[in-house]
């Protein structure tokens, strides 16, 4: 799968808050297609990393989990609360990447 900028039918948008667009080439926005029809979200995140390796290091570590600080939201829902990166993505899903906010 590659990961490409138009949005057509049969894919998902992958939304990066802007201190990860610079991983990406300075889209804020990334566009997987479905292929097959049927996608995960874990499936969409190996697409990305697939062309932009940096990009998907920082989502996720070693194992494929996603790093404590990394939060996925599908249409607006977090995927902890559903199937984790095991939640399924319809056509036009809106995957929104944002890293945890920490201050004191």
């Amino acid at each position: 799968m590659t990961v490409s900028r138009p949005v057509a039918t049969g894919t998902v948008r992958v939304v990066l808050p802007g201190v990860l667009r610079e991983l990406a080439d300075g889209a804020a926005e990334l566009t997987v297609p479905l292929g097959g029809g049927s996608l995960t979200v874990r499936q969409c995140l190996d697409a990305v990393a697939a062309d932009r390796p940096e990009l998907g290091r920082r989502l996720r570590d070693e194992t494929g989990a996603l790093r404590r600080h990394v939060n996925v939201f599908v249409d607006g829902a977090d995927i902890r609360s559903r199937d984790g990166l095991d939640t399924p993505l319809q056509p036009g899903a809106v995957v929104h990447v944002l890293p945890s906010v920490a201050g004191g």
